[in-house]
């Protein structure tokens, strides 16, 4: 279901700019790109400049204040500077599926790696860059880019859709079933920098994918960076997608993120968030289930130290009948860090026999540290099963005591209690690797 974006412009005084020094001119313009892609941007452009900087008296943006992005400061990438920004580390590219890739993309400043096996060629699996997109692959391009979000749903929707030429197209046709994981990683390295992506994926009808994306970079002790992106699902009848997203951001990072999933008739979609980095995320996440019989299961896992604030707007909205939706989004928080989810389950009219559960939980590891939970329903249909949950509490007295009395340290206790918080959360992942990363982000933030 589309937001309607509501926006006011304020003065804003001191240091921080809302302006950012962007302009047409900077629009990318490949070679061979097509006429389609050309207005495409050119269009977002255009909103872009007819939309006002969110602000915290726009209702989504209510608890996240983005006055200290100072963005006039922001710069793209350019030939100049890459060379100077550092290069992935190894541990990224390694599985976190399996023993090996099906295919792998690195999106770097420095430029594009891309493989794929031969065999997934053949049967016309198409995992590639965004501008190799544009130019091999523009009517499948076409009939994807856009449909999903829209560039009028938001500021930095409208800045991604734009600008957004580094990103990743997946294309799996009908009835391909790809058994080993893709895997693609975003890396935005340096100070100052804007970064713009824009991941495109498509499961034909019965097709079959798991896929993990990660976007991360170095932590930098000065200064900030920007992100903005935009994730566009397509899953067909009877497809089946497996979707990990890691977003491990250095601490300086500012994340801004829309992204929506639409699933067909008895599809299925199991969608896992891990969000462990960046000084500041907003991110709105959207399931449609659009046909009878859909499936969609959402996982969150987010930990939060310092002075980080993670807030994401998650949507579940059955427009058929039949469908289902499971989410459960549960994250630990440290210092004076803050955590917002805000969560909707909408039901349309004539859409019976919805099943749809939300929960977040929260658990407070600090004084100064904070968690809104903030769950909502909206239901126009008469014969559904519908209901949601939210807590926010501290480490349990008698479970630390339990611990100490048998001879465990006070941080070792602390650590495994945090552990058996995240277990419901890791039994949603049926990937090893993806559990020991996770687990190796409690061990590091827990000290």
């Amino acid at each position: 279901m589309a937001r309607t974006v509501v926006t006011k412009t304020r003065k804003i005084t001191g240091r921080e700019s809302q302006e950012f020094m962007f302009n047409e001119d900077m629009i990318p313009k490949h070679v061979g790109a097509s006429d389609y892609m050309r207005k495409y941007r050119e269009d977002a452009w255009k909103t872009y400049q007819r939309l006002a900087m969110p602000t915290t008296n726009d209702e989504p943006w209510r608890r996240t204040d983005i006055r200290k992005l100072r963005a006039g400061e922001f710069h793209l990438p350019v030939n100049g500077n890459r060379k100077k920004l550092p290069d992935v580390p190894n541990e990224l590219l390694k599985p976190l599926v399996g023993n090996q890739h099906a295919g792998q993309i690195i999106l770097t400043p420095g430029g594009t790696e891309a493989n794929l096996d031969s065999e997934l060629v053949e049967q016309g699996v198409i995992f590639t860059d965004l501008t190799t997109a544009e130019r091999q692959h523009p009517d499948i391009l076409k009939k994807m880019i856009g449909k999903v979000i829209k560039a009028d749903e938001g500021k930095f929707a409208a800045l991604s859709a734009a600008f957004g030429d580094t990103g990743v197209l997946v294309y799996v046709p009908k009835g391909v079933r790809i058994e080993q994981p893709l895997h693609s990683i975003l890396w935005g390295p340096g100070l100052n920098l804007a970064y713009f992506s824009h991941i495109l994926i498509w499961l034909g009808e019965g097709a079959e994918l798991t896929y993990v994306h990660e976007a991360a970079s170095t932590n930098e002790p000065d200064g900030q960076t920007m992100h903005a992106g935009l994730i566009e699902i397509n899953v067909d009848p009877r497809a089946n997608l497996r979707f990990v997203e890691l977003q491990s951001w250095g601490d300086h990072v500012w994340n801004f993120t829309h992204k929506r999933a639409r699933v067909g008739r008895d599809a299925n979609l199991d969608w896992v968030f891990a969000a462990v980095g960046s000084k500041l995320t907003k991110d709105f996440s959207d399931l449609d289930l659009i046909g009878q019989g859909a499936v969609g299961r959402m996982s969150g896992f987010y930990f939060t130290d310092g002075n980080q604030h993670l807030d994401h707007d998650t949507q579940q909205n059955h427009f058929a009948p039949n469908t289902t939706s499971d989410l459960l989004f549960k994250g630990a928080l440290k210092e004076q860090s803050r955590s917002v989810w805000q969560g909707m389950i909408y039901v349309a009219p004539g859409a019976q026999k919805t099943d749809g559960y939300q929960a977040n939980r929260n658990l407070i590891l600090s004084r100064q540290a904070r968690a809104d939970s903030i769950p909502g329903l909206e239901i126009l249909a008469d014969d559904v099963r519908c209901s949601h949950g939210a807590t926010v509490g501290k480490i349990d007295p008698d479970e630390m005591f339990y611990l100490r009395s048998r001879g465990i340290k006070q941080p070792d206790a602390g650590r495994l209690i945090v552990q058996g918080f995240f277990n419901p959360i890791m039994q949603r992942i049926p990937f090893d690797g993806v559990r020991d990363r996770l687990d190796q982000v409690i061990t590091r933030k827990m000290g």
